[in-house]
């Protein structure tokens, strides 16, 4: 009996301890593959026009990377369509379902406070992008956020010197009015917009640096629209015919649409004696392409690619919680709260 006894006490041991340890060993297993899954970052893009030409190559850059690095990064992409209450619906619902971290291109920049301070309460980090807020001071207020962006003001300047190159170089095949004025249009992106601020007013004060007088024939606000602005150019050349002289955009999608409300009427088409120079911003490859042929001037190029793997650098860091900016060739800005990627000019030959 007493032997019986020792023998169901063992028994009971073993199954005891064989049950402990698989326990133990499916708790690490799942532990181990909930580590694995979430080394894979989840990635939520929330942009005001996922339609915007600057964006649309943007995005395809973004799902590039995540093919080239298919276990380390999911992009999600969200298109408010220009409505900020859609955004802070989309927002709220991946901020409660789970995220690793957030780009945000804001509809209305002036609801960056709010948005910063929401995300906060997660404590997941944000790289606020392409739409840059008046001030920083936002962003600053908290550790984990952080804009990446283009220097709107050397975009204006660029703009400026393309300008001012092409008006000293070739002054008899732009100078139409003979009054000693350059005579423009400035097509505006948004009115109380920092990018377009800083590209208008840049371009203008580097032209009028370099001794040329200007007027401002007409400013149109298009919302960075390329139909927009080709209907409304048609109808401004219409009004003011000879005496525009330039146009300035502050960015390429209004200047392609710019460009082919003048090329209705005959002008920048290939004849360097038919041409009114016009700049853009961005650098898009159908921006880029107008210029090689000759129907558009110019325009400050910033590369999509070099932007996304930027953001993607970056945003991982974040991530991980070490330096933003360390294996980038980047430094934060004067704010200590922005990354900056230089613009290069670009430009064709209109006038050959």
């Amino acid at each position: 009996m007493k032997i019986l006894k020792k023998i169901l006490a063992i028994t009971a041991i073993t199954i005891i301890f064989s049950t402990v340890l698989r326990s133990i060993f499916l708790n690490n297993t799942a532990i181990a593959e909930d580590s694995k899954q979430r080394t894979t970052i989840r990635v939520g893009l929330f942009s005001a026009d996922l339609n915007d030409d600057y964006l649309i190559f943007l995005r395809k850059n973004f799902e590039d990377i995540q093919n080239q690095h298919p276990n380390e990064v999911i992009f999600t992409f969200y298109d408010a369509k220009f409505n900020q209450s859609t955004q802070n619906a989309e927002l709220d619902t991946k901020l409660n379902e789970g995220i690793d971290l957030i780009l945000l291109d804001m509809v209305n920049v002036n609801d960056i406070g709010d948005l910063i301070n929401k995300i906060s309460k997660y404590e997941i980090p944000v790289i606020v992008f392409n739409r840059e807020p008046l001030t920083m001071d936002a962003i600053k207020s908290y550790k984990r956020a952080l804009y990446v962006g283009t220097d709107s003001k050397q975009a204006g300047t660029l703009q400026g010197k393309i300008i001012t190159d092409a008006w000293n170089n070739h002054k008899d095949l732009i100078y139409k009015n003979k009054d000693n004025v350059l005579q423009y249009i400035m097509l505006i992106g948004e009115r109380l917009n920092k990018t377009s601020i800083d590209r208008s007013a840049y371009s203008i004060s580097t032209i009028q640096q370099a001794g040329i007088k200007t007027e401002e024939l007409a400013s149109p606000v298009l919302n960075w629209d390329r139909e927009t602005a080709q209907n409304t150019v048609d109808a401004l050349f219409l009004r003011l015919g000879s005496k525009v002289e330039a146009i300035i955009s502050n960015d390429d999608s209004m200047a392609i649409g710019a460009t082919k409300a003048l090329q209705k009427y005959g002008y920048n088409t290939g004849n360097k004696f038919k041409v009114i120079p016009i700049v853009g911003v961005d650098g898009v490859p159908e921006a880029k392409e107008l210029i090689s042929k000759g129907f558009m001037l110019g325009s400050p190029v910033q590369d999509t690619s070099v932007m996304a793997n930027a953001i993607y650098t970056i945003g991982s860091n974040l991530v991980h919680g070490i330096n933003p900016i360390e294996g980038t060739p980047y430094k934060l800005d004067e704010s200590g709260a922005a990354v900056r990627i230089p613009y290069e000019e670009y430009t064709g030959p209109m006038f050959q």
